[in-house]
């Protein structure tokens, strides 16, 4: 049986703590009354987990494994790896969590109402009335599943932004 690659596995591991540290985080956030769910992906603080570690997975793998070498498809792809297992392992945490937290999804869904409820009239024109009232009809049946999937889909694309940056930062050709 064939090894798997260095990059591969280095990926993996970076990804798994990372989950770990991600989903630490979100757990503290909401019993600190900072409802995870409700802060902007933009804003989640997944964006600079995911660049450290995969600034560092890539760097690792570059300087110890690959000869000082770094291509960018070998950047994208330890990337994705890494993205790929922080998120499923980090959405299957989410759900344990869920699972064992009952308040999670109620206080969610208290949160939620009163939000979309109290809309500024600038964001109830931009998105659409209808588009506000059918998530207000929605948001009883949220479930935990829906809350992972979520969590899955954002750590996606979260990480294929910093993917490319990264990179391109650490892209480097080998020595003639």
């Amino acid at each position: 049986m064939r090894k798997p690659s260095p990059l591969f596995t280095i990926a993996v591991r970076y990804g798994a703590v990372a989950a770990v540290l991600s989903i630490a985080l979100n757990i503290a956030m909401f019993y600190m009354n900072r409802h995870p769910v409700m802060i902007s992906p933009y804003l989640d603080f997944r964006v600079f987990l995911y660049g450290i570690f995969i600034f560092f997975s890539l760097k690792e793998y570059r300087d110890f494994h690959n000869e000082g070498a770094l291509h960018f498809f070998q950047g994208m792809f330890g990337s994705f790896v890494l993205v790929a297992t922080a998120g499923v392992l980090g959405s299957i945490l989410y759900r344990i969590f869920g699972a064992f937290e009952t308040n999670f999804i109620p206080e969610y869904i208290r949160l939620m109402t009163e939000y979309l409820k109290s809309a500024p009239e600038d964001e109830v024109a931009r998105v659409g009335k209808e588009t506000i009232e059918r998530n207000l009809q929605a948001l009883p049946s949220t479930n935990m599943g829906q809350i992972a999937t979520l969590y899955l889909v954002q750590s996606f694309g979260i990480g294929l932004f910093i993917s490319i940056i990264m990179s391109v930062i650490l892209r480097k050709q080998p020595k003639p």
